[in-house]
């Protein structure tokens, strides 16, 4: 039975449980204590604004990178960016879901005074990925057109995704491990090395973009390969830091045989964020064949431009769950439920605050924010409207990312997952498929305020139930034991 999943059976647990921790443990523990003490609000603000910040600058690199194109080679070249999204979204996908899923584990074996199996987890996840992404990359150079007409690449477009592809596709390894690498480091609470990593990574892309799309003329080739670069020097950062023996967990070489139950394990709890990822894989496959069947590829442009500014209210949104994320699986972990349920409570309100401030910005100047990317008068007017409609209630959607997040960090999969596949698979593509049959190409934008109501409302109906089950086990921490 699992005792942290309110007694039901756990498909997945380790053999070795209760392995003693290694020599330097109580070492570790003592830098990762932190986590179970102090105020909640500056923790999370310690531990949220370095991942924050890092997940902005990678928003802000999809925008400029996309400037770039768009005024460097034209709308066109956006709308291959756009095509191409939803593959290097099914690489995050594995990537996050393994990641996260170690994450969960890592925070919660600290919290429990088990290093050696945080060490495994950590390791297996490492081995995962890389043969996964040997696999992916083989399959999409061997099938490149094929790919890009799946996700609704046409005549005009091809060209240009095929050229982005073909150059982006052998640095999935880095992209992949990169983004691993920055949950993982983040759950051993070294929240500014996470951010560091990903820093790094996203200025150097966009520095390296005008150097290869207009000095080199490389066009989309050229952001492709500063893509590349980047990736595979921030996770040359976050590697070296295992290396150089400034982490908490200790790697060794032995680390890195994949372990079954471990594997199992990961992929198990991180199957919401797989989900969530995934899930905005196939929803940009199904939005870019729509949007091409019912208004062309200037409405996928249109997508393309309206999806990275909305990103400016996600990523930060997911950079605090980040930062939320081994401070809930720490205090659930050493069995302080009552500090886990006053971290909600503050994260609740935190992000939601982050999201209003957001959402201001994108309903008041709609206008301004796409012509940074075009200077094409009717596209910059359609894209802002279709900006306005898609985020009229994006600020509901950070108590959904945080629910999921939490369920994801205390070791509930089953519940991670049901609100992991809430939003995306249960609401929002079926909301697709059916509303352009009523409104045209209206009721693509319409799905997305729709989809957030909903979910939202089902995440936060979770959360509450969560609330008073933690009540009910503080209660019970705190009774005297029978004799």
């Amino acid at each position: 039975m699992d005792p942290d999943d309110g007694g039901r059976p756990c498909p997945f647990r380790l053999r070795n449980a209760r392995m003693p921790a290694m020599q330097h443990g109580s070492d570790t523990h003592s830098r990762t204590a932190f986590l179970g003490s102090g105020p909640i609000l500056p923790l999370l603000l310690k531990m949220g604004i370095p991942a924050a910040t890092g997940m902005l600058v990678n928003a802000l690199y999809n925008i400029v990178d996309t400037i770039f194109v768009g005024q460097g080679v034209g709308p066109l070249a956006i709308a291959a960016l756009t095509i191409a999204f939803p593959i290097q979204l099914t690489v995050s996908a594995l990537a996050q879901g393994l990641g996260v899923g170690a994450a969960s584990i890592v925070s919660r074996r600290l919290g429990e005074k088990r290093e050696e199996d945080a060490a495994r987890a950590i390791g297996t996840a490492y081995a995962a990925i890389a043969v996964v992404t040997a696999v992916l990359v083989a399959l999409v150079l061997a099938y490149t057109d094929p790919v890009l007409r799946f996700f609704g690449a046409g005549p005009e477009v091809m060209p240009f995704a095929r050229d982005y592809l073909r150059v982006v596709a052998p640095g999935f390894f880095f992209f992949a491990s990169s983004m691993a690498a920055s949950s993982l480091v983040r759950a051993e609470g070294n929240a500014r090395a996470s951010m560091t990593g990903m820093l790094i990574g996203a200025l150097l892309n966009v520095a390296l973009d005008p150097i290869f799309i207009f000095g080199f003329g490389m066009g989309v080739r050229g952001a492709a390969l500063a893509t590349v670069i980047s990736q595979a020097v921030s996770f040359a950062y976050l590697a070296s830091l295992y290396v150089r023996r400034k982490t908490h967990v200790r790697l060794e070489v032995r680390h890195f045989a994949p372990r079954p139950a471990l594997l199992a394990e990961e992929a198990f709890l991180g199957i919401p964020a797989f989900v969530q990822s995934a899930g905005m894989s196939l929803l940009a496959l199904l939005i870019n064949t729509t949007l091409r069947a019912r208004g062309g590829d200037m409405a996928i442009s249109s997508y393309g431009m309206a999806h990275r500014l909305i990103m400016l209210v996600i990523f930060p949104i997911l950079g605090m769950a980040q930062g939320f994320q081994p401070i809930v699986g720490y205090n659930y972990g050493a069995r302080s439920f009552d500090r886990v349920k006053r971290t909600i409570r503050v994260a609740v309100a935190t992000v939601s605050c982050i999201a209003g401030a957001a959402w201001l910005a994108l309903m008041l100047f709609p206008g301004v924010l796409v012509s940074m990317f075009t200077s094409d008068a009717a596209l910059i007017a359609s894209s802002a409207r279709v900006l306005r409609t898609m985020v009229l209630f994006i600020p509901l959607a950070a108590v959904q990312i945080l629910g999921s997040t939490y369920f994801q960090a205390v070791g509930k999969g089953r519940h991670a997952l049901a609100l992991g596949l809430s939003r995306q698979f249960l609401v929002l593509i079926p909301l697709i498929l059916v509303l352009p049959r009523f409104f045209g190409l209206d009721g693509v934008w319409y799905a997305y305020p729709a989809a957030d109501l909903i979910a939202s409302s089902v995440t936060v109906a979770f959360l509450l139930r969560e609330l008073s089950h933690l009540d009910t086990r503080h209660a019970r921490e705190l009774r005297p034991e029978a004799s």
